[in-house]
């Protein structure tokens, strides 16, 4: 098989196990760069092959995973000669900690920011702790204004979940439904239907100079979470409105927010 016909049958067994589009793409990617290695190099489609490319890698940690996680699918799911960890190792997750940003930076970000659409797309961030995939393809239908609540429809992984829709943001989302005609289903729309995510970066980067730093659409809902935490919501609920499978993942938190931390006295005190 040549490697066209591989990166084909990848495609279509992550079609078939129902893999996002996203994740597809990078795996496709990451197995042809892969395959091209191993043309020049004259190395075999075997362990060793895939052990001198990823020897070869120059990039950081959670990039060599994903062409780690990409190769191991294609050896498992195409060439169906599977490999473990005990025979090529992974290199380990970085424990960074998320970035938080505070109550007054987020307001700072709202309230500097003039244009009523930017605006709306940093409060539903913040406020209901979406992904910015989850922001650019959230439908007006998706939103329940007498429950106050916001159906994700099909986020991560393609799990569907509820979150909070801010009474706050409820209000300011009206007056703005009153004043645009929409062309298409989305609560945000662009030139080409919907929102793109270049755009949504672009806002928080400007917004981001008001308070010295570079934000990225993730941390806010990383905000969010951390807030929720340090107001005493349980941490299950938590978990829930994010959409994690694991509690773990959600746990994450705990190490940033200062809930705890805040009845500890420092030994000078």
């Amino acid at each position: 098989m040549d490697n066209n016909n591989y990166i084909k049958k990848i495609d279509e067994v992550c079609i078939l196990k129902g893999y996002s589009k996203q994740t597809i793409k990078a795996y496709s990617y990451s197995v042809k760069r892969f395959l091209e290695f191993i043309n020049k190099s004259a190395l075999n489609l075997n362990n060793e092959g895939v052990r001198s490319y990823l020897l070869t890698l120059n990039c950081s940690v959670n990039s060599a995973r994903l062409n780690y996680a990409a190769i191991r699918f294609f050896f498992c799911e195409v060439l169906h000669r599977p490999f473990t960890q005990e025979q090529i190792p992974i290199k380990k997750k970085e424990k960074k900690l998320p970035k938080v940003l505070s109550k007054t930076q987020i307001k700072t970000l709202i309230d500097s920011t003039k244009n009523t659409k930017h605006k709306l797309a940093i409060m539903f961030l913040y406020s209901a702790g979406l992904r910015l995939s989850e922001l650019i393809n959230l439908k007006r239908a998706d939103l329940d204004f007498d429950r106050c609540l916001i159906n994700i429809r099909s986020g991560k992984g393609n799990k569907d979940r509820i979150t909070l829709l801010s009474k706050n943001l409820k209000e300011d989302l009206l007056r703005y439904y009153s004043n645009t005609n929409f062309k298409t289903d989305y609560v945000f729309e662009g030139r080409n239907k919907k929102y793109s995510k270049k755009s949504v970066q672009k806002i928080l980067e400007n917004a981001g100079k008001k308070i010295d730093l570079k934000v990225h659409p993730h941390m806010l809902r990383h905000s969010f979470a951390t807030h929720l935490l340090e107001d005493g919501v349980d941490i299950r609920h938590i978990q829930k409105l994010l959409g994690h499978s694991n509690l773990e993942t959600t746990e994450i938190y705990t190490h940033v927010s200062n809930r705890s931390l805040a009845k500890i006295k420092s030994p000078l005190d």
